[in-house]
């Protein structure tokens, strides 16, 4: 499983390993019902607090995004889960859309950055 940490991002750490899963889960990398490495794997890999990774699995558990079943290993959720989210996900593709218009990028400009990274997603 490839995430990687950034340091000079202001993100916690936390959020850049649920933000690398979830986007593994969107791109397809990681299906319905796959099995997520240990919370131990992972931040000995990445080299940070193994609660720290431990905070982002709650995280996406929260989300409806992996399942956590205690003695085992955590899985991924069915993308279903997020039917009852889109209103709020709507909400933040609005909040997004505004900062770039905000920042002077002009509409085909938008496009473009969304346009890229949709195709890396879902490559």
């Amino acid at each position: 499983m490839l995430i990687t940490i950034d340091h000079n991002d202001r993100r916690p750490i936390y959020e850049q390993v649920a933000a690398g899963i979830k986007s593994l889960i969107a791109g397809g990398a990681l299906r319905e019902g796959a099995e997520l490495p240990p919370v131990r794997q992972i931040a000995a890999d990445l080299g940070v607090n193994l609660n720290t990774v431990a905070t982002a699995y709650r995280e996406l558990a929260s989300l409806g995004l992996i399942q956590i079943r205690h003695g085992q290993r955590a899985v991924v959720a069915s993308k279903r889960s997020l039917d009852n989210n889109k209103g709020d996900l709507r909400k933040r593709l609005r909040t997004s859309l505004t900062e770039l218009s905000l920042a002077g990028l002009s509409r085909p400009e938008i496009l473009n950055w969304v346009s890229d990274e949709l195709a890396g997603l879902l490559k």
